[in-house]
């Protein structure tokens, strides 16, 4: 449920700050107050794409901040804890920016996840419901999905064994045609990758090794050329009738002799100090790599013989050890899927009949559980249509692909919602048949149904009542007010009859200051109700009687909760 919002700097909205109750919330105003702008901010907070056109201008960021309480759902803990986010307290808030140039930052509990983590998390929070959202009855593609949203209980365990089952049987498929479609090939492609990967691992290539052999052999070809310089040293700093050292030593004693006398000497003799100590370090350090310089003819033909094999493998397979070793990954992977299914062809074909056969199974039984809860979805559909005013109308599932039917990722069925509107004509698709106020009765009866099903905490009516009035007005108004018994409704109406029902009542209105418009939101108390009523029944021009028909409205429409 959401609980609260907070809004910076979308569109006209400069600030707001709202708490939301439980039950139902009805927003209200004039056309471009603001309305859609709120429920535009509950959708970016549920993981809705940004755009730098929402920022108000003159501004360089949006701020969104939203504090929902959770139900008790499994699935959305185990997507949580997935997710590394802390929900022990029960709640989440989640805060999202949008920057003009393009940065979108996101915090969910404080922690920072991404939008598509977020759309993940809010498809369990919030459920919008827009003006245009009826143009998914539209697309026979969504039926089957809102069908299995229906039996979701019955339906989820059988679609997850299908689609595992699914996932073996289209790996096999894929490796039988492509070792049918050209066996010679396959039997080709089969020895190249073999010989491949049993070159590339004899090798037994290490990160660095090229780059550590190449620098030990540039020191055993360069010997004597480093030999005779460290033997240099050596012998110029330690040896001879006049070593260096003794003779720096001599110079740096007689200075240290003047250093008491002026500052000037007491800098020079400790910068002679300095030098003879350096000095008589890198003496010592060229003695002792002159004492572990070794030639070792046979190493360096080992190298070269090394280095050889690498260099023909980075000719064949890569240009540096990396990549050598990146596509050895790569051709592993397809050898190892190759040789699982490459006993023989008779074995193979054998074990996609095997798989295509349990497949069929439970694809059979998927099907059942769905045309039952087809069955029992028709029925609760006609009720509620019949409550509102399509009463003649009739609904049903249809099904097709049932016999010899083809594997797809979500079963073998094919189904679309059809429809009679009236008597003695024939049942027909939805999509091609029902008029807009029809979808949009449709739309309302399914969300009342899959109000009871779902786990989502807040739904949205945006507007979806346009376009209709007298009994099927209020028709609607009882059909979400039943939808909010069940969960959070926050809805968005030009209707009075479907404000009249709501518990809890806020009132839109738009300003300019400044030469600058702004939104401000009001909660209504009692009386104001029945003025935005009035207001609603008869436009600008209230009056003693609309005032008293909207009191009555606002008295009927809660009579039943005293």
């Amino acid at each position: 449920m959401l609980q609260e919002l907070t809004i910076d700097n979308l569109a006209i909205i400069k600030h707001l700050s709202l708490e939301f109750a439980d039950q139902m919330t009805v927003l209200t105003g004039e056309t471009g107050a603001g309305k859609s702008i709120i429920i535009d901010a509950v959708g970016l907070l549920a993981g809705g794409r940004g755009s730098q056109e929402f920022i108000r201008r003159g501004e360089e960021k949006l701020r969104l901040q939203g504090q929902f309480a959770l139900t008790k759902d499994p699935e959305l803990t185990a997507l949580l804890d997935s997710m590394g986010i802390d929900h022990q307290d029960g709640s989440l808030i989640i805060m999202r920016e949008i920057h003009r140039n393009g940065r979108n930052t996101i915090r969910v509990n404080g922690q920072l996840i991404n939008t598509a983590m977020l759309r993940q998390i809010g498809a369990y929070l919030v459920d919008i419901q827009g003006q245009n959202e009826h143009q998914l009855l539209l697309q026979p593609e969504k039926h089957l999905g809102m069908l299995d949203q229906f039996a979701y209980k019955k339906v989820h365990p059988l679609l997850q064994k299908y689609q595992e089952l699914y996932h073996r049987y289209t790996k096999l498929k894929a490796a039988v045609d492509k070792k049918q479609a050209n066996e010679q090939q396959w039997a080709q492609r089969l020895d190249m990758l073999c010989y491949q990967v049993n070159e590339i691992e004899e090798a037994q290539l290490k990160e660095n090794e090229e780059e550590e052999l190449t620098s030990e052999r540039d020191r055993l070809e360069h010997f004597q050329q480093i030999n005779n310089a460290l033997q240099q040293v050596v012998t110029t700093f330690n040896e001879g009738e006049a070593p260096v050292l003794d003779q720096v030593a001599t110079v740096m004693e007689a200075v240290n002799g003047i250093a008491e006398f002026d500052d000037d000497y007491d800098s020079l003799s400790k910068a002679l100090n300095d030098a003879y100590y350096a000095l008589q370090d890198v003496a010592n350090s060229a003695g002792q790599q002159l004492d572990m310089l070794e030639f070792d003819d046979g190493r360096l033909a080992q190298i070269d013989q090394r280095l050889t094999v690498i260099g023909d493998l980075e000719h064949k397979y890569g240009d540096s050890v990396a990549k050598v070793l990146a596509y050895y990954q790569k051709i592993k992977k397809e050898l190892d899927t190759m040789e699982e299914a490459a006993d023989s062809n008779s074995d193979l074909e054998e074990r996609l009949k095997k798989a295509a056969v349990d497949l069929q199974e439970i694809g059979s039984q998927l099907s059942q559980v769905r045309q039952q809860a087809a069955h029992a979805l028709s029925k609760r559909v006609h009720q509620q249509l019949k409550e509102l005013y399509m009463a003649k109308a009739e609904f049903m599932v249809h099904f097709t692909n049932q016999a010899g039917a083809t594997f797809t990722p979500t079963g073998i069925d094919d189904v679309e919602f059809y429809i009679r509107t009236n008597p003695g004509e024939s049942m027909g698709p939805l999509a091609k048949i029902a008029s807009g106020g029809e979808l949009s009765r449709v739309m309302l009866a399914l969300k009342t149904i899959f109000a009871q099903n779902e786990g989502v905490t807040s739904i949205i009516f945006d507007e979806v009542d346009t376009g209709v009035s007298g009994r099927v007005a209020q028709a609607i108004a009882d059909k979400i007010r039943l939808i909010a018994a069940k969960s959070q409704v926050l809805c968005i109406t030009h209707l009075p009859q479907v404000a009249a029902v709501a518990q809890h009542h806020f009132l839109i209105k738009k300003s300019v200051h400044n030469e600058r418009t702004t939104t401000k939101v009001t909660a209504l108390n009692a009386d104001q109700r029945v003025n935005e009523l009035a207001r609603m029944l008869s436009g600008e021009k209230v009056t003693k009687l609309t005032k008293e028909h909207a009191s009555e409205l606002l008295r009927m429409a809660h009579e039943d909760e005293k």
